[in-house]
């Protein structure tokens, strides 16, 4: 193979890897700065919390696929059983994907992301209900 070639090779391999690094850093950017914004408490297992994971999957699954959540939440959270906190955040990330998969706008992504987590509750049992632990389990760390 010739330096030319390699080079090449390097050059397009960067530029695949800057490409691939655009999307996560997009949504996480959105995400933290849309968050931040919020007003609400509870960085670490509270509404706050609750929020970021609603909005970061409705992102992901109107930008990409459903799909694409439920591996990263396999991957993040697992099955949900290891702790109250994980399986809030895999809740949360459920509903997410479901607002994302059927949000006809961006607007209505984030209108339904706010509404989702307003009528959300502490321990909420209900599948379609936001959820977040008790206030004295939080922390107001964002992440």
């Amino acid at each position: 193979m010739t330096w030319l070639r390699l080079a090449r090779r390097w050059r397009w391999l960067a530029f695949a890897g800057a490409a691939l690094s655009i999307y996560p850093a997009s949504v996480l950017g959105t995400v933290y700065w849309q968050t931040q914004h919020s007003a609400l408490e509870g960085g670490r297992n509270g509404p706050r919390d609750a929020y970021r994971h609603t909005l970061a999957s409705a992102i992901v699954a109107y930008t990409l696929a459903p799909g694409v959540v439920d591996m990263v939440t396999t991957v993040m959270e697992g099955d949900g059983s290891a702790s109250a906190a994980r399986a809030m955040d895999a809740q949360n990330n459920r509903i997410g994907a479901r607002i994302g998969a059927t949000a006809g706008s961006w607007d209505e992504l984030l209108r339904r992301v706010r509404v989702s987590v307003a009528e959300g509750a502490v321990d909420a049992e209900d599948p379609e209900q936001s959820t977040w632990l008790p206030a004295d389990t939080w922390a107001e760390r964002l992440y």
